[in-house]
């Protein structure tokens, strides 16, 4: 339970630094550039030469893959039945479809399932979560972004941008550069000193990220964005857990894998997407509502599900 205590004292921190006016008002902004640029490919540096996919843990690595499409087109279905700006729906193709199954999912996991479900969970957020952030957070973050390709409002100028501009940013987006870098010349460990720096700027990604979410934590969510961060919780610590759960059950999958699959399906928005939309510009203070919030929230929801995901999947 460490892990979420030290998520809601950076939230705190950050809150208390607006609140008493410590810090410039941009500086939420300044930090989200930090984490996208720096703490970010840092992490995929130091974590994705460690993925390996074995055929004992096919079902927390098929069903996070199951889940993206899903979550995706339902965002989408939203964006159409409501007439979501740009700006609006590319934050929740970001934030919606990817849980915190790292940071906050492995103490969960281990304070309500035991230490023996964390090799589980290590499979889930490897192989989905930390996969599908690195291209589909970075992907939807490099076309609805405002830094780049797309105007300040949110809208894309001139019509829709030629696809040779789309693929020149995604492939220059600092993430997507440390992406292929870990894909190619990772290393678990690297030479002398670039091993320890690569960790301490990783380290650094949760504090930061989270100092920077409560120092824009607007606890009054405004009237127009009340209708997407509902939707977004629902969706996110309701319906995609409850699908994961329908789909097991359906196969007759049970046991402790499958509890874990469902179990990081039920975790609040990821941290690190936050940053991603926040960085690349796409709702910061709905973004950071929703990861402030994902967590508290998830205090509640958490311990029910463990104990639906107990007694079903047995």
């Amino acid at each position: 339970m460490s892990a979420m205590i030290l998520i809601l004292a950076y939230l705190v921190i950050g809150l208390f630094l607006k609140r008493a006016n410590l810090l410039p008002v941009n500086t939420g902004q300044v930090l989200n550039q930090y984490v996208i640029n720096v703490a970010v490919p840092a992490m995929i540096l130091l974590h994705l030469p460690f993925l390996e996919v074995g055929m004992d843990v096919l079902t927390p690595a098929i069903m996070p893959w199951v889940l993206y499409p899903i979550a995706i087109g339902l965002v989408l279905l939203c964006a159409r039945i409501f007439g979501w700006n740009r700006e609006l729906t590319g934050a929740m193709l970001i934030i919606v479809p990817l849980g915190n199954t790292s940071f906050l999912g492995f103490p969960m996991v281990e304070a309500f399932f035991g230490s023996q479900g964390l090799p589980y969970a290590v499979i889930y957020d490897q192989v989905g979560s930390f996969i599908a952030l690195a291209f589909f957070a970075t992907f939807f973050a490099a076309i609805y972004g405002r830094s780049g390709i797309s105007g300040s409002d949110g809208e894309a100028p001139h019509g829709r941008p030629p696809i040779r501009e789309l693929v020149k940013k995604l492939l220059l987006f600092p993430p997507v550069i440390a992406l292929v870098i870990a894909l190619t010349v990772g290393q678990q460990e690297y030479p002398g000193m670039l091993q320890e720096l690569i960790e301490t700027l990783a380290a650094t990604l949760v504090p930061v990220v989270m100092i920077a979410v409560g120092f824009q934590l607007q606890f009054r969510i405004p009237r127009n964005d009340l209708l997407p961060f509902t939707l977004a919780m629902i969706i996110k610590l309701i319906m995609l857990p409850l699908i994961a759960l329908g789909i097991l059950m359906s196969i007759g999958q049970a046991g402790l894998a499958a509890q874990i699959t469902v179990f990081e399906a039920a975790m609040p928005f990821m941290i690190t997407a936050g940053a991603v939309a926040i960085g690349a510009g796409l709702k910061p203070r709905l973004v950071a509502s929703l990861i402030g919030y994902g967590v508290i929230v998830g205090l509640a929801t958490l311990p029910i599900w463990a104990l639906i995901i107990q007694s079903v999947l047995t």
